[in-house]
């Protein structure tokens, strides 16, 4: 998987649903000349926050998002590279109550 990582924690226990790390997973086609994506990145580490950047072609079955991520931020910038990608993240969060924010 492609992915831009964020500031990572040493605290990396997961216990089913809650884990002492959280992981956000950020949909979307992280381009670095992207002032949208390069803002997101900046405000994540100002709260600091640990994310991944997920691109839409690459997102994994939902049984990982879930169990992989504390969350997920559908990133600013479309179109995506697979829209189904996007939607698929989407679905996952509405369907097994994953937080879910959009931009």
């Amino acid at each position: 998987m492609n992915r831009q990582i964020g500031r990572a924690s040493s605290a990396d226990r997961v216990s089913g649903r809650y884990c002492l790390r959280v992981l956000i997973g950020v949909i979307g086609d992280y381009a670095p000349g992207n002032r949208t994506h390069a803002t997101l990145n900046d405000s994540l580490g100002h709260a600091g926050a640990s994310w991944e950047w997920v691109a839409t072609d690459q997102v994994p079955p939902a049984f990982d998002l879930e169990r992989r991520y504390s969350g997920l931020w559908i990133a600013p910038a479309s179109p995506y590279r697979s829209m189904s990608g996007a939607l698929s993240a989407i679905s996952t969060a509405r369907e097994r109550g994953l937080p879910l924010v959009g931009t």
